[in-house]
């Protein structure tokens, strides 16, 4: 199982330039081959234009071009020092199409729903959507019903939301082909992506309960009001032994909140949903992604080997998806709260394991601000997760 000439290819640079930059990482990802996919992970900069110029310049036409601002990307020889990594998917037996939509004022579901559309367009039998969306959406959650409502439960959901190396500013999207690249923020780009041999995605995190569950009595969306009928930030520094004066120094919370998530039940373990701050005025939490109420949710907590291991474990997971067909690439989405959480050193452990299980396979990384991994159910969105995509 497999075409011979099907081929991944990943290219990176650091130079200041962005023209130069994108060029130069195109160059080497593409090496004078003709790709469906071209995959472009970059800081934010003043240059984007130039940089995907400078991409564009490289691809041949009919090849699609789409990415996103990152808090950090990485190969397997960077270790997240490159300004800009490009990554290449082609030969035969591969269909991509793209669609772009805004998901400002509230429009997650609707703009996901349009944009993945394009999956319409694929007949060939292995089939994924491909989502690259503002990090800073209010609900992140509304966009995966929206994907999973328009894709259909057979069509697996990966992706990752852009950053902006964790300054919740603005994020960026890129989507376009080798005439023209859009830059854009408020955006989600969904790629439909379709290949003769199958695709595999896996999904670790390394976190595990820590403490007695806690009933959601009162939530909306991603703000959570109440934990066993009492204030949600009140029942939280007290799980956690602290005052509940710390949440008035916002760096100090946030720090605190990374280290302990929530953790949701679900069929296949826990889905985790990081807490981005609260509000000392009605002694809510802040969470990015819905908890829904009537639910249980628990304290998680983690070690450094255990968030090493998962990306390990993510990795193995997608490559045994591929039923036995040679992986030729992976895509890596790795939440920056890990990145914080690790550390330069713990990172280089991660991407160490993430290369170790991956062998020879060329892969290209990028830290998100929220993973999309969705391969059976309606349920897909995880934070302090790493998702892979793992192609053949």
């Amino acid at each position: 199982m497999g075409d011979p000439a099907r081929w991944f290819g990943v290219g990176s640079s650091d130079a200041a330039d962005g023209a130069c930059a994108g060029r130069a990482a195109a160059a080497a990802a593409l090496d004078g081959r003709e790709a469906a996919l071209v995959v472009v992970l970059s800081q934010v900069r003043d240059d984007l234009q130039a940089m995907l110029d400078g991409v564009r310049s490289q691809v041949p036409a009919g090849a699609i071009i789409v990415g996103t601002s990152t808090s950090g990307q990485y190969t397997a020889g960077t270790l997240d020092t490159a300004s800009t990594v490009v990554a290449a998917y082609g030969g035969p037996g591969i269909e991509a199409r793209y669609r772009i939509a805004d998901v400002s004022r509230g429009r997650g579901r609707e703009a996901a729903a349009e944009v993945a559309a394009c999956t319409s367009e694929l007949t060939l039998p292995y089939q994924a959507l491909l989502l690259f969306f503002d990090g800073l959406a209010d609900d992140q959650q509304e966009l995966i019903r929206g994907a999973y409502a328009a894709a259909g439960a057979a069509t697996p959901l990966v992706g990752g939301s852009s950053g902006d190396g964790l300054q919740y500013v603005r994020t960026y999207q890129f989507a376009g082909d080798a005439d023209h690249v859009d830059v854009v923020s408020d955006a989600v780009v969904g790629v439909g992506l379709a290949c003769e041999s199958p695709l595999g995605i896996g999904v670790a995190h390394g976190w595990r309960q820590a403490g007695a569950p806690m009933s959601v009595t009162r939530s909306v969306h991603g703000k959570v009001f109440e934990l066993d009928e009492q204030p949600a930030l009140d029942v939280y520094v007290e799980r956690l032994g602290m005052s509940p004066e710390v949440a008035r120094d916002e760096q100090v919370f946030r720090e605190l909140a990374f280290r302990y998530p929530l953790g949701l039940n679900r069929r296949s373990g826990e889905d985790i949903r990081l807490i981005h701050g609260g509000e000392p005025d009605d002694r809510s939490l802040i969470c990015l992604a819905d908890v829904p109420q009537g639910g249980l949710v628990w304290l998680m907590e983690a070690d450094e080997d255990a968030l090493v291991a998962a990306a390990g474990t993510s990795c193995h997971q997608a490559i045994a998806m591929l039923e036995g067909a040679p992986p030729l690439g992976m895509l890596a989405f790795d939440c920056a709260a890990r990145k914080m959480m690790l550390g330069p050193a713990g990172v280089e452990r991660e991407t160490g394991a993430l290369a170790a299980a991956a062998g020879s396979i060329p892969y290209a990384g990028w830290y998100t601000d929220g993973e999309v991994a969705r391969i059976r159910g309606s349920q897909g969105l995880h934070h302090l997760t790493m998702v892979t995509l793992a192609l053949s």
